[in-house]
């Protein structure tokens, strides 16, 4: 259903989700989609109740930011809400757009829609095409009337990018700013001016003191508790470039709770040349199955590697503290692949290298286009984007996490690896690194 700007629709689905989508091509800004849980007098209760790509999980479970996909020229940034789970205090949840790199003026295609999340059918959508020189958009939102959910189209534009429109309700942004420091300078010493002397009053005869009974001393009324303590959300991404290649996660915020790492791919184009099996192999994101893995090794010596290839899952709360939530093996799933790494652990932990080999449905990486995001659960978010591959390789060395004492250092490898006949990609990027680890044929 297309809607109109202004108009409503109700929502009967428990739990739905929101897909924000616009059209790429050279020069177009990224987009992002962001969620604020609103009370009813249009502000939220805290930085909590912001849903963005630097917090991506409201603490009710309600909200969720899935993550973005990219296919065929059209892009989608995706978040999954609970409605049952939708707190009561909380009135209307907003559902927002930004605009990283320019203006909504500059992309194409912009809508937002909403599915029930138990069939995928459409519940409403709403087509944006008349910004200029926005770099914000409240596209729409669910709201409750009579206990029941609506969505409503809204359409409403600003000039002040994500920081504006959040501000707007009641979010504190933190965004660094670089401290000027005025040059010292010496002042002279004033000469000191003559004070005129002080004249001596008489003293007043003294009164006679009579004894007076004590009062009692005030009870003082007991404090009030200390509001909780909440760090201002911040809006900076990182990317890492091959000009700049690394990053350290403390200078980022990125120093306690979890941190996911999300692989995301996308056919650029369909092989020419290969056989047509093989083109519709590459063409079917259905036929390809990419593994998202991690070479691990702890302060104590131990190593190791966590897969799905042998349900080596991994585990968050013990060694390694890396897990590997599950194997998608069709690309077909929103949030694609992801590991968490418990940065309350970091101290335990010498270096993680992650990796992604091709498991089945192509033989190398060539004209598949993947990116990769490491979301700290404190701090901002670090992304990069895979160099085009020109070799024919099945197993890219993606980032390297180094222990620099009480911190973890984020390397940019982007490395493609071709292993040598009869030689298994675990086998190669193990080689690549200097691990020393025994391997053994495994399967899923």
């Amino acid at each position: 259903m297309t809607m109109l700007k202004g108009t409503n629709v109700p929502v009967a689905a428990q739990a739905v989700r929101v897909e924000l989508g616009w059209h790429t091509a050279p020069g177009t800004p990224d987009v992002d989609a962001s969620a604020l849980l609103l009370l009813t007098s249009g502000k939220v209760r805290s930085d909590a109740d912001f849903v963005f790509y630097n917090q991506p999980a409201h603490a009710s479970g309600a909200v969720r930011h899935e993550g973005k996909r990219t296919t065929g020229g059209a892009s989608t940034d995706t978040l999954a809400i609970d409605l049952a789970r939708v707190e009561p205090a909380v009135d209307r949840v907003v559902l927002a757009a930004s605009a990283d790199g320019g203006t909504f003026g500059r992309v194409t295609g912009l809508y937002v829609r909403v599915t029930d999340a138990a069939n995928g059918s459409e519940l409403a959508r709403f087509d944006s095409a008349d910004a200029t020189v926005e770099t914000a958009f409240i596209l729409g939102e669910l709201y409750r009337r009579q206990g029941s959910w609506k969505f409503r189209a809204v359409g409403q534009g600003y000039g002040t990018g994500l920081e504006g429109l959040a501000t707007d309700f009641g979010i504190s942004v933190d965004e660094p700013q670089q401290q000027q420091v005025s040059p010292q300078t010496q002042t002279p010493p004033q000469p000191q001016q003559p004070q005129p002397a002080a004249r001596v009053a008489p003293m007043p005869p003294p009164q006679p003191q009579y004894p007076q009974p004590e009062a009692a001393a005030p009870t003082p009324p007991p404090a009030p508790p200390a509001p909780p303590v909440t760090q201002p959300v911040r809006l900076t991404k990182v990317t890492l470039t091959k000009e700049a290649p690394s990053v350290s996660l403390a200078k980022q915020g990125g120093t306690s709770g979890s941190m996911r790492v999300n692989l995301n791919w996308e056919v650029r184009k369909q092989f020419k040349g290969w056989g047509s099996k093989l083109g519709r192999a590459v063409a079917n994101h259905a036929d390809l199955d990419l593994d998202l893995c991690a070479l691990y090794e702890l302060t104590d010596g131990r190593k190791g590697v966590v897969q799905a290839l042998g349900n080596a899952f991994g585990a968050l709360q013990q060694p390694p503290y890396i897990h590997l939530d599950g194997d998608d093996r069709t690309g077909a799933v929103a949030s694609g692949e992801n590991l968490t790494v418990n940065l309350d652990e970091k101290t335990r932990i010498r270096r993680i290298l992650i990796f992604v080999t091709i498991y089945e449905g192509a033989r190398s990486f060539a004209d598949l286009h993947a990116t990769v995001t490491l979301q700290p659960q404190h701090g901002a978010a670090i992304d990069f984007s895979l160099d085009e591959c020109t070799v024919p390789s099945t197993v890219c060395a993606l980032a390297l996490l180094t222990s620099t004492g009480g911190d973890l250092t984020v390397q940019r490898e982007a490395r493609y690896l071709v292993p040598q006949r009869g030689v298994s990609p675990q086998r190669t990027i193990d080689q690549a690194y200097g691990w020393g680890m025994n391997w053994t044929p495994g399967r899923k």
